[in-house]
């Protein structure tokens, strides 16, 4: 087997990135000095955890051009949105550094005669976060600061497909740490094989993992973890949905679930990949998406003219070519003649956008994850029945309703199983609310108070004054 991770771009096939994979004494040494910078990092006040971390914010938006062009070649990123992620990545990580002071505060209990009580949360230790290709910033950014701000120290395996980024985040804490003498070993980037991706997670010195991919990869890290009795966040697959009532905005649900569908070539952990539209409205509805789709100009992501680039991979594409054929042949309507689009062709990762009728729920495209640039859309005839189709799915990590009656929307929303429900807006995450999944779509949660509530364990202090201490603390 190498030992040479190989990184191929998107644009043309080429290989853009090869680096040495670690050895098992190397993620041994590493793992080391993460455990003994954490007895150190744990106890740094809040002010100096805030300041390394804003500093290394400000790093990696002063290199927001390189990085921009290091997403286009690495995943396919038209490099018109690059620079988006990085300023995304930049107010969700300052979020969280805020919201440790409100999140890491002693708990003081109410007074009782003759005791102290109060609850601290403590740091885990070793956080192992294992990061994605699809948004490579903003999905690792959702542990890596809430880890550090709480007192951890953070060994990062970034996706193969993405390796500058994990150089980018360890050139950032480097420069950060030296400018303010913080300890080596807060944060470590590594080059991990499945193989020692697992073995490490196994290592009794990592208390916690921090997993965002495929369910597959889910299933492997819950089972290396098993009887270590560690936390382990998982943000995996999913099948988000959109329904149009008919009262909606039509114009303004249109554009907002075409974008959630088709930016970043629906290579999105909560893209729209299904919508459902009330009968009244399905016509007007599928005529304006139709035409809002044909507008994308599919192409190079390195040409600044590109609005929709290629799948990560031509693997990726030719699976959502077969779901879209499969659909066609079992009676599925498509409207987008891919003809229009002279890139796309079969074999390649560049793929046209497909916006499909005539579809149910005994078609892939409905009901596997399709992470690419296609749309199903099916009429419904009542709230209840686009209820029952949101929910018969295996994934429950978002989904949006657009409506005018508000109150109706809340109550649709109470109804759907999913982490996140959106009214009127869809394909966002609000660092201030928790990210999370049920069903196949996961478990634990990232951002707001309750991402720190998973980075942390609570300990009780329960403090019985002597008489003099009790005299003391009366007055």
């Amino acid at each position: 087997m190498s030992n040479i991770q190989v990184t191929r771009s998107p644009i043309d096939n080429s290989i853009y990135v090869e680096r040495e994979l670690a050895t098992q004494v190397e993620v041994k040494q590493a793992l080391q000095l993460a455990h003994s910078a954490q007895i150190k990092w744990r106890q740094s006040s809040l002010e100096q955890r805030a300041a390394y971390c804003h500093a290394m914010v400000d790093i990696l938006l002063s290199k927001s051009d390189e990085i921009a062009e290091q997403l286009c070649w690495m995943m396919g990123r038209p490099i018109r949105y690059g620079k988006g992620e990085i300023t995304g990545m930049a107010e969700r990580a300052r979020f969280m550094i805020t919201e440790a002071q409100n999140s890491l505060t002693d708990i003081k209990l109410a007074d009782k005669a003759g005791f102290i009580c109060y609850i601290k949360r403590e740091p885990l230790g070793v956080v192992f976060i294992i990061a994605p290709w699809n948004y490579p910033y903003l999905t690792a950014i959702n542990s890596i600061v809430p880890a550090i701000m709480a007192g951890n120290t953070v060994l990062l395996k970034h996706s193969a497909q993405t390796p500058l980024c994990g150089e980018q985040f360890a050139k950032a804490f480097t420069q950060a740490g030296h400018s303010l003498c913080v300890p080596d070993g807060i944060f470590q980037n590594l080059y991990l094989s499945h193989d020692n991706t697992e073995k490490l997670i196994k290592q009794p010195l990592v208390n916690y993992v921090a997993f965002t991919g495929s369910v597959a990869g889910g299933d492997m890290v819950e089972r290396a973890a098993s009887g270590r009795f560690i936390g382990v966040g998982l943000e995996l697959g999913s099948k988000d949905a959109a329904y149009i009532r008919a009262d909606a905005n039509i114009a303004e649900a249109v554009a907002s679930c075409v974008d959630g569908a088709f930016f970043n070539s629906g290579q999105s952990c909560c893209a729209i990949e299904r919508i459902y539209v009330h009968s009244d409205v399905y016509d007007d509805v599928v005529e304006q998406v139709v035409s809002s789709v044909k507008d994308y100009k599919l192409g190079r992501s390195d040409e600044f003219s590109t609005t929709l680039g290629p799948l990560v991979k031509a693997d990726n594409a030719d699976f959502v070519r077969e779901q879209i054929a499969d659909a066609i042949y079992a009676g599925a309507k498509a409207h987008i003649n891919p003809d229009i689009f002279p890139l796309n062709k079969a074999g390649s990762a560049y793929l046209a956008p497909q916006v499909l009728t005539q579809v149910n729920h005994n078609m892939s495209v409905m009901m596997d994850e399709s992470f690419g640039p296609v749309v199903g859309i099916m009429k419904v005839c009542d709230d209840d029945e686009a209820v029952s189709l949101i929910n018969d799915s295996a994934f429950g990590l978002t989904a949006a309703i657009f409506t005018r009656d508000i109150k109706q929307g809340i109550t649709l929303g109470e109804q759907l199983e999913v982490g996140t429900f959106f009214i009127n807006r869809c394909d966002y995450l609000d660092p201030a609310l928790p990210w999370t999944g049920i069903k196949d779509s996961g478990r634990g949660c990232t951002l707001s108070s309750f991402g720190y509530a998973a980075l942390t364990r609570t300990k009780s202090f329960h403090i019985k004054l002597t008489n003099t201490e009790s005299e003391v603390a009366g007055e």
